[in-house]
């Protein structure tokens, strides 16, 4: 093959300082749970392209159409836009039998076309069944070990990525290629975790015989990701918006470690996740509760262990929606977003309650944040239904009151303010 034959398109001649089309990336300011899923389906109406860069299915977004739910965890949640590509980029790890049956529960709720809507990057890593239940005997271990777990989902991410850092990983272009090869090297990752964990068992016949079938139902959904992600930033005008699953206090290097998830959750993982130049990165949104929820263990200055948290908890439908469980309530925390906006620089999204914190850093040390006291900025209540609010003057002003302080006190603008589940409850401040 000769280069000097090689006829380029137009738009690969461009001059050098042009960067191409700019993305917009929306991230979660907390712990998760913050309402991401509604946020990226109001941009995903004006956008061409929705992806996820990071995550898989221990990820749960949920998001309200015409009274419809809809409950995604490897989809991303544009996927309910007719008019939007949805792409899994190649930071995500993917659980093909829950991929799929995600897609059919969406379905049975009113989602349509979604199998021609989505593009699967060919150099994503796979989650198997038996990373699963390797998620599951690691929780066990802990607990006989050191007496506490981390709270995973089990759902295989953290072995999965650990394969992935291990070099040992198989990734779906494995899958679609010489499935005699794959067949060996999933043989092989099996005996090395049953190395490993001597009560782990694996039929690997009938694992093999249906992870042909799913590759083959996704085949035609894959493309090689970088390509794909290059000629969208640098072909014709796209709106392209990248939804991060998890948050930042969960992210891998900067969250509350070692309580947090396998992957980058902020804004980084879309760079490393779908092939993207930082260059290309446009406006970087947070998303944000007005207070605070965390599922699993792990420090929580203000946590609310008394009949304010159940109240939160009550009011607020706190049940992760991956894993079913309660999730932890407390006030908001403005060190913890103040430290998000320091790694990501977003503009922030969030909802409306009461009590706020003043601290001055967000420490790494876990026994040392489990050892702060939090100064409270107390506002008072407004004990008024918000949901119908449209509109900034809509709503009381002691909700307006202490929305501006935590604006202020972050030193970022807040775009919109959320008072309810569905598309329409959502105010626009600009």
């Amino acid at each position: 093959f000769s280069y000097k034959h090689c006829s380029l398109p137009n738009w690969l001649k461009r001059p050098r300082n042009d960067t191409g089309n700019k993305v917009t990336v929306v991230l979660g300011a907390q712990w998760g749970d913050e309402g991401k899923g509604k946020v990226v389906d109001l941009l995903a109406t004006e956008s061409d392209l929705v992806c996820r860069c990071q995550g898989g299915n221990n990820a749960g977004h949920t998001v309200v159409v015409e009274g419809k739910e809809y409950d995604f965890h490897l989809l991303p949640s544009g996927i309910i836009n007719p008019k939007s590509i949805c792409v899994i980029g190649n930071g995500v790890v993917i659980h093909l039998p829950g991929l799929f049956e995600e897609a059919e529960n969406n379905e049975k709720k009113g989602l349509k076309g979604w199998e021609k809507r989505l593009i699967v990057s060919d150099r994503a890593h796979l989650v198997f069944d038996f990373h699963q239940v390797v998620d599951g005997i690691q929780e066990t271990q802990r607990q006989a070990t050191e007496g506490k777990i981390i709270g995973t989902t089990k759902k295989g991410i953290g072995p999965t990525y650990a394969s992935k850092a291990s070099r040992i990983g198989l990734r779906v272009c494995d899958l679609l290629g010489d499935f005699k090869e794959f067949s060996t090297k999933f043989k092989n990752l099996v005996k090395q975790y049953q190395s490993m964990y001597s009560s782990l068992t694996v039929d690997t016949e009938s694992q093999l015989k249906k992870l042909k079938e799913y590759g083959e139902r996704l085949r035609p959904m894959v493309r090689d990701g970088v390509y794909y992600m290059y000629e969208a930033l640098h072909g014709p005008p796209k709106r392209i918006l990248v939804e991060g699953a998890n948050a930042a206090l969960l992210d891998i290097d900067f969250g509350t470690y070692p309580f947090v998830t396998s992957s980058n959750c902020t804004v980084g993982g879309a760079c490393t996740g779908l092939g993207i130049p930082p260059l290309n990165i446009g406006e970087v949104y947070g998303v944000s509760k007005a207070y605070t929820t965390r599922v699993g263990i792990g420090a929580f200055p203000t946590e609310q262990l008394n009949a304010t948290g159940e109240l939160l908890q009550t009011r607020g439908h706190e049940v992760g929606v991956t894993t079913g469980r309660k999730r932890r309530c407390g006030w908001l925390d403005l060190v913890i977003l103040k430290y998000a906006h320091m790694i990501n620089v977003f503009i922030s999204f969030l909802k409306c309650v009461k009590q706020i914190t003043l601290i001055p850093h967000f420490p790494a040390n876990m026994e040392l944040l489990h050892k702060v006291e939090v100064e409270y900025e107390t506002f008072p209540g407004w004990k008024s239904d918000t949901s119908a609010a449209r509109k900034w003057n809509n709503l009381p002003q002691k909700a307006q009151n202490y929305i501006r302080f935590v604006e202020n006190h972050i030193g970022v603008p807040i775009k919109w303010v959320g008072v309810g589940k569905s598309r329409e409850c959502m105010i626009q401040m600009f």
